[in-house]
């Protein structure tokens, strides 16, 4: 018979009663919210737990992340942190006494339009620094990387795919065959640990559950497999795969394929194009900084509509990686496309998805809520790359970047809202990831904080096509997926500066959450539970 807990002295962030202080649990799943006094009463066998006015919440779901990648930045180098082509020289070299004489060198995090010059090293100076370990460096946004010429020659096709370069950075299809060989080339007890890591790292968050955005020149088979291994674990976040191969017809290889994996569709990092800091992603009109540059086109709409309609046929979700206004229009006639030949009810019913979508106008964003279109956003990229002095703005003109990742527009729209990290070109955060996006660098863009905090919690399960309607909640019936925070005192119109602001008065009907101001601390995480099972515990 399965026990009863029962949290009590805390605030439960619980639409079914604003103000509770308790909440009780009975195996996987919430039976009761309101105040102590009842809770003891109806539950006077349950285990009590005190919490002292800790703040309890449905836990975070990343809704885009690459657990390896990840696993493999927080285990080994970390290029974020370099400042220039000497330093991240000098670094890579001292990493590379230490591989081990099987092991590939991969590092992450290198961003150019940070340094105070922006030269990035040769591959001769590259090759210099590392020898003959196989390296792969991958830019902050993971669609370039700087490679040495030991890990050319586990894929040396690249030397005549797209993308190509002799010296520098490589992107497109050599980076895209470069990157799966260094990939395939990892050990697998390498591997394991790296996802290990992550899926640790992202308990310690308050994360119970994360979207894998796998695929063939992602990640791999024999990755995923290692990771969902791991995840069948009840000790770790869940993890809902995807697999991001292109698909013709509901019978083909692809959809064989995510079947036989599990996955729960053929989206995720499926590429339109790419993105805006490598110039890959596809625009109408020329980059700003590199006029005859218009980025890359991966798929075009006939190729869109077939794999919609093919997953639909399938009964799996279809998505793809969208960024550029380009690859956004082609993604829009690919779905009107599929919907006459399935019919908009089946179009609807199949709640694709798509990833980042950061150019989008208000006309296309009504059509995608019309489809029943999730979309996976980052609103760290908007903290790291947006405003008038960002990235964005030095890629493609301050104009255009206002534009970038609008929130607010989307939600106005009605278009389900599912943040993630895109991990590790943005660090697994979802305090901050809600901050971002309620702080948008562009005024008018952002969310308010209950709608960025449910684009982080209930977003993400219905992104992934679950629609009990009480998954990422903490209501009576909901799975016990919960995470308990330090998150400060609540006052109600307070006047002290010391103690921490929250978004509402709970006396409003409306559960309170932390206001998360700019100059504040962000809550501190005390315990992760996946249905029932504490998957992390502070010390």
């Amino acid at each position: 018979m399965n026990e009863t807990t029962l949290l009590t002295g805390g605030r439960i962030h619980s639409p079914a009663s604003p103000d509770a202080t308790a909440m009780a649990i009975t195996g996987d799943t919430v039976v009761w919210v309101g105040q102590d006094g009842p809770g003891q009463a109806l539950h006077p066998e349950a285990t009590e737990v005190p919490l002292d006015g800790a703040f309890v919440a449905p836990a975070f779901v990343d809704a885009h992340v690459h657990a390896t990648a990840t696993g493999l930045h927080r285990t080994g180098v970390d290029l974020t942190v370099v400042r220039d082509a000497g330093e991240l020289l000098a670094t890579i070299a001292a990493a590379a006494r230490t591989t081990g004489p099987h092991d590939v060198l991969i590092a992450h995090g290198w961003d150019e339009t940070a340094w105070p010059a922006a030269r990035l090293p040769s591959r001769e100076e590259l090759d210099a620094a590392v020898g003959v370990v196989p390296t792969y460096l991958s830019r902050v946004d993971v669609h370039s990387a700087l490679v040495s010429s030991a890990l050319v020659e586990l894929a040396p096709q690249a030397r005549e795919a797209p993308g190509w370069d002799a010296r520098g950075p490589v992107t497109s299809t050599a980076h895209h065959l470069l990157r799966s060989a260094a990939r395939h080339a990892i050990p697998a007890a390498q591997r394991a640990a790296a996802q290990r890591a992550f899926l640790a790292a992202a308990a310690a968050q308050g994360i119970a559950s994360v979207h894998e955005c796998a695929g063939p020149d992602i990640s791999g088979e024999a990755d995923l497999a290692s990771l969902l291994e791991i995840a069948a674990g009840p000790d770790v976040p869940e993890v809902v795969p995807y697999w991001g191969e292109l698909a013709t017809t509901a019978d083909s290889a692809a959809v064989q394929r995510a079947k036989e994996l599990g996955a729960r569709g053929l989206a995720g990092d499926l590429f339109a194009d790419g993105a805006i800091g490598s110039r890959t992603a596809a625009l109408h009109e020329p980059y700003a900084d590199q006029p005859e540059c218009t980025g890359n086109r991966y798929l075009n709409a006939d190729e869109i509509a077939a794999h919609l309609v093919a997953c639909t046929h399938a009964g799996l979700q279809a998505g793809f990686h969208v960024i550029g206004d380009a690859a956004m229009t082609a993604v829009i006639d690919g779905f009107a496309q599929a919907g006459a030949i399935v019919g908009r009810r089946a179009l609807v019913a199949g709640k694709h998805r798509l990833e980042h979508v950061e150019m989008v106008d208000r006309e296309q964003a009504n059509v995608l809520a019309g489809w029943n279109v999730a979309a996976s956003v980052q609103p760290l990229f908007d903290a790291l790359w947006g405003g008038t002095d960002g990235m964005y703005a030095t890629r493609l003109g301050v104009e255009r970047a206002r534009q970038m990742n609008p929130f607010g527009m989307f939600a106005a729209a009605g278009v389900v809202l599912a943040s993630g990290s895109d991990a590790p070109v943005t660090s697994v955060d979802p305090w901050a990831s809600v901050r971002a996006a309620t702080h948008h660098r562009t005024p008018g863009q952002g969310l308010t904080v209950r709608g960025a905090f449910n684009a982080h919690t209930r977003g993400g399960y219905r992104a992934a096509g679950v629609t009990d309607g009480v998954s990422g909640t903490l209501v009576p019936g909901a799975p016990a997926h919960y995470t308990i925070w330090d998150a400060g005192e609540l006052v109600v119109a307070a006047s002290d500066s010391r103690v921490r602001r929250w978004s509402t008065d709970p006396r409003s009907g409306v559960p309170p959450l932390p206001s998360l101001a700019p100059d504040e601390p962000l809550p501190r995480c005390l315990r992760t539970v996946r249905a029932g099972t504490t998957i992390f515990e502070t010390g």
